[in-house]
């Protein structure tokens, strides 16, 4: 019986107390005896319910950052949604996900062990023709992958693989890295076949492709910050770098962004029956004066004005005056 009662279990319940065929002073000594519950020593659970939770927050937050890298990187809209985090032997595990399949075996430096992502075949194939230029379509019959084949995948999954970083930054700074992409899982052993190992399931969609990719992390693998996994210390964590570190970071990293500068030498407008019979050695008259400053811009705005010269042989703008558009908030 669940735990929860519909409303027609109910009535029957009421139905069988007012009729005597139930006795409630018997309910209550069931109640009171001692409730027995199943464990199966062969697959222990490793991993608390506390510790599942936060591995669900966390790649909540990585199913989304996931479908906005695939969304970009195959010009298609592809949405991910976290389906389960569960525990199982890594036996188990093998047995569940067909074979030939796209199994990638990754490290997560600085832990020790190897884990692993597994993609569906049928969208594995999907992402490969997107990315080759094609609409998206599955061979009709699974196969191997070819060596072109695998290298375009092993550079996505670490496209994938980097984006782990981020989730897990307040529990520990990763590093993650590809190491092989195998085939068939039979022949694939990480861990022993008897190892407990935490799989998280994303439900993934790319057009009317639909898909599983699983990621398995062995109890091996986590130990070392498996006290760190719990939903206080995950929230927590998030206060504790002071927005000096935050702000140092971010204009570290806008520092180093590449900007396009133009220069402007000048504007002028001319029909199509002038532009058609120019040839080598005619002079259009631009708009500006050989005195005038140049319109130095930044993206599609005016930022600067300066003179045309030389600088090292090369062409080059000698900046003369800022132009300022409202204020340095804005």
């Amino acid at each position: 019986m669940s735990e929860i009662l519909s409303q027609n279990e109910i009535d029957q319940l009421l139905a069988a107390l007012t009729s005597g065929t139930i006795d409630a002073n018997e309910l209550k000594k069931e109640e009171s005896k001692k409730k027995v519950r199943v464990y199966d020593f062969r697959r222990p659970n490793k991993f608390s319910k506390d510790q599942i939770h936060t591995l669900q927050v966390i790649y909540e937050n990585y199913a989304r950052s996931l479908g906005t890298l695939l969304s970009a990187q195959l010009r298609s809209p592809v949405q991910i949604e976290l389906l389960s985090v569960e525990q199982t032997t890594y036996e188990e595990f093998i047995r569940s996900i067909p074979n030939p399949t796209i199994l990638n075996i990754f490290s997560l430096y600085p832990l020790e062990g190897s884990s692993v992502i597994e993609i569906n075949p049928k969208l594995g194939f999907a992402f490969i023709d997107r990315l080759l230029g094609g609409p998206g379509t599955v061979p009709e019959k699974t196969r191997a992958l070819t060596e072109i084949e695998q290298t375009v995948m092993e550079r996505l999954v670490q496209k994938m693989l980097d984006y782990l970083r981020e989730p897990w930054e307040s529990i520990i700074e990763l590093e993650p890295s590809l190491d092989r992409v195998e085939t068939n899982p039979q022949f694939t052993q990480i861990v022993s076949p008897s190892e407990i190992m935490i799989i998280i399931s994303l439900e993934t969609q790319m057009a009317d492709i639909l898909g599983m990719i699983n990621i398995g992390i062995p109890f091996l693998v986590l130990e070392p910050v498996i006290d760190k996994l719990s939903v206080h210390y995950y929230y927590a964590s998030f206060g504790q770098k002071t927005s000096s570190e935050n702000i140092a970071v971010i204009q570290h990293r806008l520092e180093r962004t590449y900007v396009t500068v133009k220069a402007v030498l000048g504007k002028t407008t001319i029909t199509v029956k002038d532009l058609l019979e120019l040839a080598p050695g005619d002079v259009i008259p631009l708009e500006r004066s050989i005195s005038d400053d140049l319109e130095v811009m930044i993206g599609q705005h005016t930022k600067f004005l300066g003179k045309p010269g030389t600088y090292n042989n090369r062409y080059a703008v000698q900046v003369s005056q800022v132009v300022k558009e409202g204020n340095e908030d804005e």
